[in-house]
C-alpha cells in the first residue's frame, strides 16, 4: 500500500510517499479501508519532533473513518471512525491506504456522517469531552467560558457544554463564523486582544459579577491570566495546550482564596482503545443533529497529503481532509 511516511524529525521536507506493506489483521486485530484521514496541528507537531513518545520510522495521522477489511467476520465491511493517542506515535497512523488496529477500538460510524466528516471528529471532540465532562464535570445551568471557541477544539467544547445544558461565553480574537456550529450555540461574546483584565471584566459583567463556573482554555499561556480572572469562586479551569512560553506566573494567595481548581487535558494520554470507547458515546449525538463536524477547508489526495499538512500549517480556517 501507499503511506506517507518519516523517519526523521524536521519541517514537511520529512514527509514522503512510500510503498509499505499491506498491514495484516493479527489475533484480536483488525484493517480498516482508510477512506478519509484528516490532518490535526498534533499531526504537525509530532513530524516536528514535540512528542518525545513517538518512534520512527512513522506513519502519522491520528483520526481517520474507513470499512473494515479484516479481521472479526462480524465487523468486515462495517464503516467505522477512530482516533488514539497511540496512532502515529507508537503505532503506525491514518494517513495511508490502510491502517492496523485493535479491534477492541473498533467503533461505528455515525450514520449521519460521510466519511470525510467523521474523520475530522476524533482528536477535538474527545478532548473537548475529557476537559469538559470527565475533568470538570460541567453541569446543567452552569456558564462555561471557551477560550479559543473558533478553533476545532473550542467550538467542540461549545457543543458539547450547549447539550450538557451549560451556557457557553465565547472567547477569541475572532467571532465564529456565521453557519459554524459554534456561531448558532453561544449566548456571549468576549473578544481577546486588549489586556488581560479588560476580557476578564467583561467575561464577568456577563455573569452578573459571579464569572465563569468553569473556563476551558483551549489556548493557554498567553491566555492564563485572563482565564484565572475570569473564573467564579470555586471555579474550575481546564488546560489543554500552551501558546508562547510554556511558563505561566500565578497569583498563590488569590489561587487559593479563591479555591479556585486546575485541570490539564492531555488526549494522546489515551489510546485507540480507549478513545474509541469514548467515540461511540458521542456517536448518538451526532446521529442526532447535537454535534456537528467543523466545516472541511480541503481535500487532499495521498499524493498531494503534504499540501494537507502545508495548509494546517498555514492555519486555514476548517479542517483538512486526506483522501487515499
Amino acid at each position: 500500500m501507499r503511506a506517507l511516511r518519516f523517519d526523521r524529525f524536521g519541517d514537511l521536507q520529512v514527509l514522503g510517499l512510500a510503498e509499505v506493506p499491506d498491514p495484516a489483521a493479527g489475533d484480536g486485530e483488525a484493517v480498516i479501508e482508510v477512506k478519509a484521514a484528516s490532518v490535526s496541528r498534533s499531526d504537525l507537531v509530532n513530524i516536528a519532533g514535540g512528542f518525545e513518545e513517538t518512534t520512527l520510522p512513522r506513519i502519522p495521522g491520528r483520526d481517520f473513518a474507513g470499512v473494515v477489511v479484516d479481521g472479526p467476520p462480524d465487523w468486515v465491511g462495517v464503516e467505522v471512525w477512530g482516533t488514539g493517542g497511540d496512532v502515529g506515535f507508537t503505532r503506525d497512523g491514518s494517513h495511508a491506504q490502510m491502517i492496523n488496529i485493535p479491534a477492541a477500538a473498533l467503533a461505528r460510524k455515525p450514520e449521519r456522517l460521510g466519511f470525510d466528516e467523521a474523520s475530522t471528529v476524533g482528536v477535538s471532540f474527545i478532548t473537548a469531552w475529557l476537559g469538559a465532562v470527565e475533568a470538570a464535570e460541567l453541569g446543567k445551568d452552569e456558564a462555561i467560558a471557551v477560550f479559543g471557541v473558533s478553533g476545532g477544539v473550542g467550538a467542540a467544547v461549545a457543543q458539547v457544554a450547549h447539550t450538557l445544558g451549560a451556557w457557553v461565553i465565547g472567547v477569541d480574537r475572532v467571532r465564529p463564523a456565521e453557519g459554524t456550529p459554534a456561531a448558532a450555540i453561544i449566548r456571549e461574546f468576549v473578544a481577546l486582544g486588549g489586556s488581560p483584565q479588560e476580557a476578564a471584566s467583561e467575561i464577568k459583567r456577563v455573569t452578573a459579577g459571579k464569572g465563569a463556573d468553569v473556563v476551558y482554555d483551549a489556548v493557554g499561556g498567553v491566555t492564563t491570566p485572563t482565564a484565572l480572572a475570569s473564573l467564579a469562586h470555586r471555579g474550575r479551569l481546564v488546560v489543554i495546550s500552551s501558546v508562547g512560553p510554556p511558563t505561566v506566573e500565578i497569583d498563590l494567595v488569590e489561587l487559593y482564596r479563591n479555591e479556585t481548581r486546575v485541570y490539564g487535558c492531555n488526549s494522546t494520554r489515551y489510546d485507540l482503545v480507549e478513545s474509541g470507547a469514548r467515540l461511540q458515546r458521542l456517536a448518538p449525538f451526532f446521529d442526532s443533529g447535537d454535534f456537528r463536524p467543523q466545516s472541511i477547508a480541503g481535500r487532499y489526495s495521498l499524493e498531494d497529503s503534504v499540501d494537507a499538512y502545508r495548509a494546517v500549517e498555514n492555519r486555514v480556517r476548517g479542517k483538512v481532509v486526506i483522501c487515499p
